[in-house]
């Protein structure tokens, strides 16, 4: 029986898990999606065409793979049938968890109406309703994708749900769809993914003891993670790689190799602590040689220095064998290089991560910078000061750097 591999962000989501993930997804028979929504965003370069993926798993470019959304998604039916028009042939290569459940329209406006009424306060969410969608599976009166099997059932089931919350709903100043119009959206729901609907678990179970390579990538980052994040300025699932498997019906002894994406700088969008960020013009360089818009928000991401001890804790809560450095092309042409190799908290240094970060003061050490990366397919063409760079990061974070992305593009990538 074969193990299934992870791919897990490391920081706070966005490293750049699609590009690995499509470009390991094309030596694996099955990929995965186990958690999070359309909040997030992997964003894959093929020959110099963009994609841009917030459901499909990343394997949807391998017309080979199968591609699986497990059971804990919470799916936005109308987010993936405009992200299924990009591509072809669907049936067969993509399914999508029975057990999984909807985040329909009504979630997003609770999501963006609460962040609201926090004014200053608030969390910086992607008002995407992936906090509301959560918050009902875990409340008991959420709805599973298989509902919508049972299209009008299901519309009498949300009706219900309306008008038991309705003073809250009013409270909010909530604009919520007539029931015809609730009918007309869940029938064409069921038209358009009612062939995709599947029990995943088991099917997963069956791809594993028939020997196939499957690869489970997650949502965000292991720093957003609603436990072991920078609470309350975190995403609402377990994001590291303990969640993959209860997102898709797995137990420990089913994992092989896990890989940890972590950026070759530090990046965050929204609201919470980020002791690594720079205000000056490294971070606007950053930024805009990075490219660095959110994929989903469009939001553009304040930017930073590495910062190794949260990466280390980030490490071992995955469990990580590798790390894989992405965009360390972005870093090209700096004279200097920070990273952060401790905090100060309370006039002490510390090298682990406290529970809060809001206190901390980074402490930097300075790494002599590099001319250009791009296009170095080994590692031994890289510049001398580069690798003396991943040679810090592997040395401070106690975790191999495995894989090396130098470009966007997917063949610009250093095995080792």
């Amino acid at each position: 029986m074969s193990k299934a591999d992870i791919i897990v962000g490391i920081q706070w989501g966005d490293e750049g898990k699609g590009k690995i993930v499509d470009k390991l997804a094309q030596e694996y028979d099955v990929v995965c999606r186990s958690q999070g929504g359309h909040n997030a965003g992997h964003t894959i370069w093929v020959d110099g065409v963009r994609y841009a993926l917030h459901l499909v798993p990343s394997g949807i470019l391998n017309p080979k793979a199968i591609n699986i959304i497990g059971n804990g998604v919470v799916l936005n039916p109308e987010s993936i049938i405009k992200e299924m028009v990009q591509f072809e042939n669907l049936e067969g290569r993509l399914f999508i968890s029975d057990k999984a459940h909807l985040n329909l329209p009504y979630h997003s406006l609770i999501d963006i109406a609460r962040e609201k009424l926090k004014g200053t306060e608030a969390i910086g969410t992607t008002g995407k309703g992936i906090g509301p969608a959560y918050s009902d599976k875990i409340n008991r009166v959420g709805h599973r994708v298989s509902e919508l099997l049972e299209p009008e059932q299901l519309s009498l089931n949300i009706e219900k749900y309306f008008t038991q919350n309705k003073a809250i709903f009013d409270a909010l100043d909530l604009e919520l769809p007539s029931m015809d119009e609730v009918r007309t959206q869940i029938n064409e729901y069921n038209e358009k993914l009612a062939p995709f609907i599947s029990n995943t678990t088991d099917m997963v179970w069956k791809l594993l003891d028939q020997d196939k390579k499957i690869l489970l990538e997650g949502a965000q980052g292991t720093l957003l993670d609603i436990d072991h994040g920078t609470y309350p300025y975190v995403t609402s699932s377990n994001t590291v790689s303990a969640g993959a498997c209860t997102g898709l019906g797995l137990n420990p002894k089913d994992i092989g190799i896990i890989t940890g994406i972590v950026k070759a700088y530090t990046t965050r969008v929204g609201n919470g602590p980020f002791p690594t960020e720079d205000f000056g013009d490294a971070g606007k360089t950053m930024a805009d040689v990075g490219k660095e818009v959110g994929t989903t928000t469009g939001r553009g991401r304040r930017c930073g220095w590495f910062d190794a001890v949260a990466v280390k804790y980030a490490s071992r809560l995955n469990g990580c064998d590798q790390l894989s450095l992405m965009k360390l092309d972005v870093l090209d042409g700096f004279d200097t290089i920070k990273i952060c190799v401790a905090y100060e908290l309370d006039g002490k240094r510390i090298d682990y991560m406290p529970s809060e970060l809001e206190k901390v003061t980074p402490i930097y050490e300075d790494i002599k910078g590099w001319d250009s990366v791009v296009g170095c397919r080994k590692f031994e063409e890289l510049p001398q000061s580069a690798k003396d760079y991943i040679c810090k990061i592997e040395e401070l974070t106690a975790t191999k750097v495995g894989i090396i992305s130098t470009s966007p593009e997917r063949e610009d990538t250093i095995i080792r």
